[in-house]
């Protein structure tokens, strides 16, 4: 059990980290024609983040065993996330915008934490400026853009790859459509995004949790 809530904690740093490029200026500074384009396309990918105000997906979570979970992702800027595991699944992630919670509902524990500690806050932070963290990851195809995103000064971290496809009818013209996560631990997770849907209403009472400890709802 330590081990599984261990990937599913990995999972919500994983999480929170897509968001980083989120807060990100538009612009980096190019010297040469290549750096230019490698510039247009992370500009792309950061306003195709920032552009999105809600957000609904389907989600995988794949481990590296290859163990497969799915659920549903539901996303509200500023900074608020919540990751729905399917029916069986004793696990709750979400953030109120204020702080991360993962929740476990198998053994009434619930884990809280700043966003303000988590790589992927600048989706809970929009005023950080993590642009610095982020470079093109090389990719098999044009219409891909892939986005390494690391903080050298807080290996803990991990590093988290974000891919988008290039759609013309999403936010910016890209869609995430993935993400890799590598935690401090050498514990990869892959999640697979599929059926977006934007602009739809989200209430905040989204981004609550029932507290198994109690009978309040958080």
């Amino acid at each position: 059990m330590n081990t599984i809530k261990h990937k599913f904690r990995s999972f919500a740093g994983a999480a929170v980290s897509a968001a980083l490029v989120v807060s990100a200026p538009a612009a980096m500074v190019a010297t040469a024609p290549a750096a230019q384009a490698q510039s247009g396309d992370m500009a792309q990918a950061v306003a195709a983040l920032r552009g999105i105000s809600t957000m609904r997906a389907n989600f995988v979570q794949i481990d590296r065993n290859g163990k497969r979970v799915g659920g549903v992702m539901t996303l509200k800027r500023p900074g608020r996330i919540r990751f729905q595991y399917e029916k069986g699944v004793p696990f709750l992630i979400v953030s109120d915008g204020k702080a991360f919670t993962f929740v476990d509902y198998q053994v009434r524990q619930v884990q809280r934490w700043p966003i303000s500690n988590s790589p992927l806050g600048a989706l809970l932070d929009p005023k950080r400026d993590v642009m610095k963290y982020g470079k093109l990851a090389p990719v098999s195809s044009p219409n891909l853009v892939s986005v390494e995103v690391r903080d050298k000064g807080h290996p803990e971290f991990g590093v988290i790859t974000l891919v988008f496809v290039r759609k013309a009818t999403a936010p910016g013209g890209l869609e995430l459509t993935s993400w890799a996560a590598l935690d401090s631990q050498n514990t990869l997770t892959r999640v697979n995004l599929s059926n977006h849907q934007y602009g739809i209403a989200v209430p905040d009472n989204t981004f609550r949790f029932n507290d198994p400890r109690g009978t309040t709802r958080r």
